[in-house]
């Protein structure tokens, strides 16, 4: 699964999600993409399954963009651990994701089948999400 090699700090604030994002709002690499309606965090584990269900629809047929990427550490403290004692442990990685932002893409294949690859996709997702095409000039 995905997770940075290093980070600056171990652990950081929840930070805020609100309005809808400036970057990574256009389908920039591939074709098609698959645009987030909600602000939520993606974990890496979701990233992760909905890269596999991306490839096994295609096999080696098309490219694949993950434009996310989780780089902030989300903390747990154990179960049934009295309060206190600080900050939990790293329990988990996620993406930062805002409304608007393009979260995967996919290249050199028709339509239909990005549809159905992107459709199958988004219910890997907890958020609800729109299929997008490159913008014709």
């Amino acid at each position: 699964m995905l997770q940075p090699k290093r980070t600056k700090y171990r652990k950081l604030h929840r930070g805020r999600r609100l309005g809808a994002t400036d970057a990574g709002s256009q389908v920039a690499f591939g074709e098609y993409g698959l645009k987030a309606m909600e602000a939520a965090w993606i974990s890496a584990r979701q990233i992760e399954a909905v890269r596999r269900v991306i490839s096994r629809q295609f096999r080696r047929g098309a490219q694949v963009w993950i434009r996310i990427f989780p780089d902030k550490p989300v903390t747990a403290k154990p179960i049934e651990t009295r309060q206190g004692g600080g900050k939990g442990a790293v329990d988990r990685w996620v993406a930062v994701v805002r409304r608007g932002r393009i979260m995967f893409e996919i290249g050199g294949v028709e339509e239909e089948a990005a549809k159905k690859a992107l459709k199958l996709a988004a219910q890997k997702l907890p958020i609800p999400t729109k299929f997008t095409q490159r913008a014709r000039y």
